[in-house]
């Protein structure tokens, strides 16, 4: 009878056990780091947290008995802080997979960091092309943008209505660096030519010494390699400045709904700029939209779109392997996913971790073309998913061998 009690204790031991680790293994810690309280927060910020809980809902995950946890954290736009986070994030936290990751510097270490981890990371905010580049790696997605695909987009639209003179106001850090390196590149390839520059520094407020000098340059094009309340800041003090009163015009090289909305289109109005999102573009957009709006109070800009996109896919690839355990198995199987959500519809990600979709070149509407809220961009062109991204072989990636 001791016996027989002693091998019912140890089945009981052993199935609580396995329902343990089962249960583990059905557990997933996703963590939004980005900024929520300085220029970048309204593209990002506390929305695609409310982004990356939508695409958790969605997943279905949690109605099948799923364990599924977003947290967050505002990083400020300091890497060292950003670091630091997303080690205790991974160490202690039980973080499986960070997204977002607003800050191009901030990218590049978090991402390093999360290969050393073994983890996951989705970059949706960034937009430095290096991270699938000579900084890819086999734990990192790139999602939404990057450098190389705006300027390839914008570069050539302003090119092809004449402006072949540009001059260059840049966000002096490796975001900025990038963009101004891979729209010169685009310039100087379809006979334009950089006539100056002069960077500035992150979080800027007074611009106009920087643009004295733009004006002063006559460039036909003065392009803002900036983004979030810097880009805002520059097309606004343009305006007082009268640049394009007198001929100039401005090319804003990274540019949100949001910032549209914070200028206002009085201001915004002509703008030419590159999104492979916008919340008016068909139904399944509109659909999307409109929940994020009821808990957000806004509608989503490409960053926010992009954290949901992601997140879906990625907990796609979760479901599929049985657990989130090991990073780069999961981007493995994200690899060889076909994308497709209502979002950014029908894609692929490269073996460089970049994610290939169509981009869309939009117009700003004049304040009388809009007819509701938010209602600020009329579609130009498209460029296809093929097309938009740099291609695999000119990266310089090391996990691509031909």
């Amino acid at each position: 009878m001791r016996r027989l009690r002693l091998a019912i204790c140890g089945l009981v031991v052993a199935f609580g056990a396995a329902a343990q680790a089962q249960a583990a293994d059905r557990s997933v810690t996703i963590g939004v780091l980005n900024d929520q309280s300085g220029l970048y927060a309204d593209m990002g910020g506390v929305g695609s947290v409310v982004a990356a809980r939508l695409a958790v809902e969605d997943s279905g995950l949690p109605a099948k008995g799923w364990k599924i946890e977003v947290i967050s954290a505002d990083h400020q736009n300091k890497t060292d802080v950003a670091a630091t986070i997303a080690r205790r994030w991974y160490d202690i936290d039980g973080v499986d997979m960070i997204t977002d990751v607003t800050n191009s510097s901030v990218a590049l270490a978090v991402s390093q960091l999360t290969k050393d981890k073994n983890k996951v990371m989705l970059a949706s905010g960034p937009a430095t092309s290096d991270l699938t580049g000579k900084a890819c790696t086999p734990n990192t997605i790139h999602w939404t943008h990057d450098t190389w695909a705006l300027a390839n987009s914008t570069a050539k639209a302003a090119l092809k209505v004449g402006g072949d003179t540009w001059y260059f106001i840049t966000a002096d850090y490796a975001f900025g660096h990038a963009l101004e390196r891979d729209t010169e590149a685009v310039v100087t390839a379809n006979g334009g030519k950089v006539v100056g520059r002069v960077r500035h520094p992150i979080n800027n407020t007074d611009f106009s010494s920087f643009l004295v000098q733009a004006q002063s340059s006559k460039a036909k094009i003065v392009a803002f390699a900036n983004s979030g309340a810097d880009t805002s800041n520059s097309i606004n003090q343009a305006a007082e400045f009268g640049l394009v009163a007198g001929g100039q015009k401005l090319a804003g090289l990274l540019v949100y709904l949001t910032d549209v909305h914070s200028l206002g289109l009085e201001l915004a109005q002509g703008l030419v700029l590159a999104s492979p999102f916008y919340w008016d573009a068909d139904e399944g957009t509109r659909a999307f939209s409109k929940r994020f709006e009821e808990v957000h109070g806004k509608k989503p800009t490409m960053v926010q779109a992009g954290v949901y996109s992601a997140t879906l896919h990625y907990l796609k690839a979760v479901a599929e392997a049985g657990n989130a355990e090991d990073g780069a198995d999961i981007v493995k199987r994200m690899k060889a996913m076909p994308t497709d959500d209502p979002l950014f519809g029908k894609g692929s990600i490269r073996e460089d971790g970049r994610k290939i979709h169509p981009i869309h070149l939009y117009e700003v509407k004049t304040p009388a073309e809009s007819k509701q809220p938010w209602d600020y961009y009329k579609h130009r062109a498209t460029v296809a998913a093929e097309e938009a991204f740099r291609p695999l072989k000119d990266g310089e990636c090391p996990m691509v061998t031909h």
